[in-house]
């Protein structure tokens, strides 16, 4: 999983509230289903600034590669090192900004011969018709464009396995409410055993 988000810059196409869930969740995943993680950061002693922190404490032990410029993370020779160490051939990934540290490194990645997939929910630019244009790009090249949900969902694949609804429902409640409140209405349901007029049926 890549990771190259920067405290600095500032998305415009997603409520900023719900951006920074959306990275957390992002990092989460890593951690839920045991994914080697490689984060990156490009000039982040000028205005693109660090990682958040809740990301560097989440993985304190994980590669961090501090690019001295490159804006493509695949150009610098640490990053690529980090990546081919973790001997997978599937990449997921997230950035700032989606037209440039998302898609530069997607598209190298697809060149290099990687499967690719883009979490777009944790990928974030100036405006929704430059985050459509790089979407569509990506997309062109053979980037599977996936959201949060979803990318746990094709990681996990059957709710009996390990990590399964008992590792993962958890983490929904947590990081997507929607779908935590139905399992907590289910929950309630289930603990409450009776039905209100006119729900039997429904």
């Amino acid at each position: 999983m890549g990771f190259d988000l920067h405290f600095g810059l500032t998305v415009h196409d997603y409520d900023p509230t719900e951006f920074r869930n959306s990275i957390i969740a992002h990092s989460a995943l890593a951690k839920l289903f045991d994914i080697p993680i490689v984060l990156t950061t490009s000039f982040e002693t000028g205005p693109n600034g660090p990682l958040p922190k809740e990301i560097t404490q989440m993985y304190p032990d994980a590669p961090l590669i501090k690019r001295n410029g490159e804006v493509d993370a695949w150009d610098n020779p640490d990053f690529r090192k980090a990546v081919e160490a973790t001997g997978k051939s599937q990449i997921i990934l997230a950035g700032i900004t989606t037209d440039v540290c998302t898609e530069y490194l997607a598209l190298s990645l697809r060149e290099a011969g990687y499967t690719v997939f883009a979490n777009t929910e944790a990928s974030g630019t100036f405006s929704k018709r430059l985050a459509d244009d790089a979407n569509r790009r990506m997309e062109d090249a053979g980037v599977i464009l996936m959201g949060m949900f979803s990318v746990a969902m094709d990681l996990m694949r059957d709710w009996r396995n390990t990590p399964g609804s008992l590792e993962v429902l958890p983490f929904l409640d947590q990081y997507l409410p929607a779908y935590g409140y139905v399992a907590r209405a289910h929950e309630g349901a289930v603990q409450n055993g009776t039905l209100a007029p006119g729900e039997d049926g429904l």
